[in-house]
């Protein structure tokens, strides 16, 4: 990957799937690049075909035409294991419902990725101190050691963002990551994400029916019935 080459790139991307009378586009004809240290806003009214567009992005589904890259990559000449290669290298979510695993504390949710992505490289002394950190820059140094049961709804969430910063991510998906809190909340956790985005200059894709949300985006692409109706700065 060179320093001109886009992070992210769909070229006519689609998918459709086949219902009883033929076949239903979700997704068709998306096409785009962004750039490194970018921040991008995909919007639209439910079923307009965002969180498909995202998972297609990420190499979490497959497109049925077109081609998504990713840090350079073409994800069609990947298979399912080498797109999660592709993503624990360069990729970390944020998801609406939080994707905490219950069993776990803050801190070991927050640690999960980073022994993952470590191996055997460092000690975990290392990694806890590092997940530690992140839980409070979050604000929950006093809640490490709660499962998320024991957290509300933007506490868990705040664990999701130490979690996928943590990791140092090249690139951020964040799927409605305020769309099951409320609006007080919501504001308190997109201000953090937002935040975080800026100190780490990480990449941003954000999909989100919030439109002053994504005002805040440096780009946008509106999706209606599967398709960009309109764009803004990408």
């Amino acid at each position: 990957m060179t320093a001109n080459t886009p992070l992210l790139r769909a070229e006519n991307l689609g998918k459709h799937v086949v219902v009883a009378d033929g076949e239903l586009d979700i997704l068709a004809g998306v096409t785009f690049n962004l750039q490194a240290g970018s921040s991008l806003a995909i919007v639209g009214a439910s079923g307009s075909g965002k969180s498909t567009l995202l998972a297609l992005l990420a190499g979490l589904d497959v497109p049925t035409r077109g081609e998504a890259w990713l840090a350079g990559s073409a994800l069609s000449t990947l298979d399912e294991d080498g797109r999660a290669r592709l993503r624990a290298r360069h990729a970390g979510f944020v998801f609406q419902s939080f994707q905490l695993l219950p069993e776990l504390t803050a801190l070991e949710n927050v640690m999960l990725p980073l022994e993952l992505h470590a191996g055997k490289g460092q000690p975990r002394k290392t990694l806890e101190a590092t997940a530690r950190e992140w839980l409070q820059r979050v604000g929950l140094g006093s809640r490490i050691d709660h499962t998320p049961r024991t957290l509300s709804g933007g506490e868990q969430q705040r664990v999701a963002l130490a979690r996928a910063f943590a990791a140092k991510p090249q690139l951020l998906f964040a799927d409605e990551p305020t769309g099951s809190l409320d609006t007080h909340t919501g504001e308190q956790v997109a201000e953090l994400l937002f935040e975080l985005n800026r100190e780490t200059g990480t990449t941003l894709v954000l999909v989100t029916h919030d439109n002053l949300l994504a005002a805040r985006c440096g780009a946008r692409l509106r999706l209606g019935a599967g398709q960009i109706v309109d764009r803004d700065g990408v």
